[in-house]
């Protein structure tokens, strides 16, 4: 059992490296393949690239609730199966688009796809493995999937944009017949048949609403940091008299930071025994290294990289963020939250870019990213001090429309949940 346990979390991770691959591939690719297809003008450019982010999102918005249902509903594996095939064939097909509706329609497909893995991945290995494991699990299907959003970084200026797509597609295929052979959750087994599966209603009431919210203010400086400050490296970093910045090189540095930051920060709320505390310590030192991206003028481009590096790293509390959302909740809406929590979180990229665009054309480039990024941490802060610690619960409880928690049968429970 401890091996397919262990073969469990291997295959989750690297279900998450593609996840993570082609969440980055487009940034690192935009300019590339829309010039391919007739966009060139630097306005024209940037409006297109909002927009198909933004349809990304929000496919990864529908995508995020509509798989933690089915994850509560069929099961865990049926959402990591489905998934992954629906954003493999999306990727590949991103290769060969024309026009910008073409291209509009597959990254809606793609977020769709997307928005199931991390969540439903977080969930099976946190029920699968101990209360005092757990967090290991989860540290480790972040930090390598995390290594995708470099292996997009690289590729992406290494080969042209329509391979760098297929290569993602061919890895995604690659994974569906290993996830043969992992196992379901023991768990979710026990909730059976009960009415309040997956249960829209049930997560969105009383004070569970108000935990779901603040799990999703909490991880929205991690998207201000990836789809503001590194995905608009070179239009940030011009505006402050720096030219040759790219956004590839300022995601590769960022997502190198973001995968020792998730792996440090996992390890960190396991030595320390505090979810919280960890997030605190990383948030701290976001909204620092922040204001000095956004106030140091004009510098050496290894300075400036070395800046996203360290930004990256402090957004690396990605892993126990899930991690948390996943703990807040009982065995019968867990995958609901944990998967649709993440997701709300990247479709934020739509309203911090929508922010950004307004407030650019009344107060410029450099302020309107101060003052979205101050709201974004403040909120974030506010939010995380609300959340109640999660390290070392037990997850053996079904939640109830009475607001009562119920032992799942069979199961023991040593912790107030």
């Amino acid at each position: 059992m401890r091996k397919a346990m262990n073969l469990t979390v291997l295959i989750a991770a690297l279900g998450y490296f593609v996840d993570m691959f082609d969440l980055t591939v487009f940034g690192v690719v935009r300019v590339a393949s829309l010039k391919d297809i007739g966009i060139v003008d630097p306005i024209e450019l940037t409006n297109a690239g909002i927009l198909l982010v933004n349809l990304q999102a929000f496919g990864m918005l529908l995508g995020g609730v509509l798989w933690g249902v089915m994850a509560d509903k069929k099961g865990r594996l049926s959402v990591l199966f489905g998934s992954i095939l629906l954003y493999s064939v999306a990727n590949c097909l991103n290769a060969f688009v024309t026009d910008l509706p073409q291209y509009a329609v597959l990254r809606f497909v793609a977020g769709v796809g997307l928005a199931g893995e991390l969540g439903a991945a977080v969930t099976l290995v946190s029920e699968l493995l101990g209360k005092e494991e757990r967090g290991y699990g989860t540290t480790i299907i972040a930090a390598l999937g995390l290594l995708g959003a470099v292996a997009a970084s690289l590729l992406g200026q290494m080969v042209s944009w329509k391979v760098t797509y297929l290569i993602g597609g061919f890895m995604g295929f690659a994974l569906l017949a290993a996830r043969l052979k992992m196992v379901d959750s023991g768990m979710f087994k026990k909730v059976g048949t009960h009415e309040n599966r997956g249960s829209l209603r049930l997560l969105l009431s009383g004070d569970r609403l108000t935990r779901y919210l603040f799990c999703i203010v909490v991880g929205i400086p991690i998207y201000f940091t990836t789809g503001i400050l590194f995905t608009f490296a070179p239009e940030l970093a011009g505006s402050m008299g720096l030219q040759g910045v790219t956004a590839g090189n300022a995601l590769l540095c960022g997502s190198i930071g973001l995968t020792i930051g998730d792996l440090g920060s996992g390890l960190l709320s396991q030595k320390i025994k505090s979810r919280k505390l960890a997030v605190y310590l990383a948030m701290a030192l976001g909204a620092v290294f922040c204001a000095l991206y956004l106030t140091i003028g004009s510098i050496s481009l290894d300075v400036f990289y070395a800046i996203c590096f360290v930004l990256g790293f402090a957004a690396g509390y990605w892993a126990v963020l899930i991690t948390m959302a996943a703990e807040q909740f009982g065995t019968n809406i867990r995958a609901t939250a944990a998967t649709s929590v993440p997701n709300f979180v990247r479709s934020s990229v739509i309203v911090l870019t929508s922010s950004f665009s307004a407030l650019k054309v009344h107060y410029g480039t450099i302020p309107s990213a101060m003052i979205v990024g101050g709201v974004v941490f403040t909120l974030a802060a506010f939010a995380l001090s609300r959340l109640q610690e999660t390290y070392g619960r037990d997850l053996d409880f079904i939640e109830t429309a009475s607001a009562e928690l119920t032992l799942l049968e069979g199961l023991h429970n040593t912790s107030e949940p």
